[in-house]
């Protein structure tokens, strides 16, 4: 792969590339992004990942948190969304147990293991249906980023108020809404939803899913890396909410499919 030389690019501008990530994350400065938000291949045979051993797998992963670890800022977070490998025998493994290890070797600290749960995917005949994956959100600092009011959602019974003490009548519940919680039930992207794109990923990523990811952890002009984008869809949630962002697909029919989406988009909020 050629060098991409990003500072003559114009690092602070958008930058959507067809990379290797490995690659790409090197030439990243020290200390320059304020969130990784990303969804890596789970090595599971899908059709746009090699499937390796589950050892090497790990391996490739230390090696590229060493990195995220280097260019995210003190107050900065990284979550990572992953499922579960599926040895041949049908035997599961919960990838996330598997990484928390590792984000440990580089002194991350979990502060949510956020169940994203959905009502689609595929059935299974020897187990229950999977219908959850996990969002592991680290900080390297306790003194971090967390926006609550951006993502706060309706309250339950937003009437409610005080029985007793001196605050007796009036209502007890935020007016901006609760804490979402870290239990998320967002729709998955299957044939049918409206932003599903014909012949695109088969895992596409939720737009409201890195939407509500990215507006509690940064804050507006602050810089999104996404080293799996896939077909974007970070990056169309970043530009949404004023956020600076870099992200890279090394599959070029996903590359494409990611430029067109953020054409369309630019052309259209001009």
């Amino acid at each position: 792969m050629a060098e991409f030389p990003l500072k003559n690019m114009g690092f602070e501008k958008h930058l959507w590339l067809k990379a290797d990530c490995f690659e790409l994350i090197k030439q990243i400065p020290n200390e320059s992004v304020q969130l990784i938000v990303t969804s890596p291949p789970y090595n599971i045979g899908k059709e746009y990942e090699k499937k390796i051993d589950l050892a090497r797998y790990l391996v490739d992963h230390e090696r590229l948190l060493n990195e995220c670890q280097r260019i995210l800022k003190p107050s900065g977070s990284i979550c990572w969304q992953v499922g579960n490998f599926i040895e041949p025998r049908g035997e599961i493994i919960p990838l996330d147990v598997m990484l928390y290890r590792i984000f440990k070797k580089f002194d991350f600290r979990l502060r949510n293991r956020i169940v994203w749960t959905y009502g689609h995917g595929m059935h299974a005949r020897h187990r229950f249906s999977g219908r959850y994956e996990n969002i592991l959100w680290f900080t390297l600092e306790d003194d971090y980023i967390f926006n609550l009011d951006n993502v706060r959602v309706p309250q339950k019974q937003p009437t409610k108020r005080f029985y007793k003490g001196p605050r007796r009548g009036e209502i007890s519940s935020n007016p901006l809404g609760k804490n979402p919680g870290d239990v998320w039930d967002i729709t998955n992207i299957k044939n049918g939803h409206p932003e599903k794109i014909d012949g695109g990923h088969p895992c596409q990523f939720p737009i409201k899913l890195a939407e509500r990811i990215i507006l509690a952890l940064t804050n507006p002009g602050d810089m999104v890396f996404d080293p799996f984008g896939g077909v974007a869809t970070t990056v169309m949630a970043a530009l949404k909410n004023n956020r600076r962002v870099l992200s890279c697909e090394i599959k070029a029919k996903y590359h494409k499919v990611g430029q067109d989406r953020i054409r369309t988009f630019l052309a259209e909020n001009q």
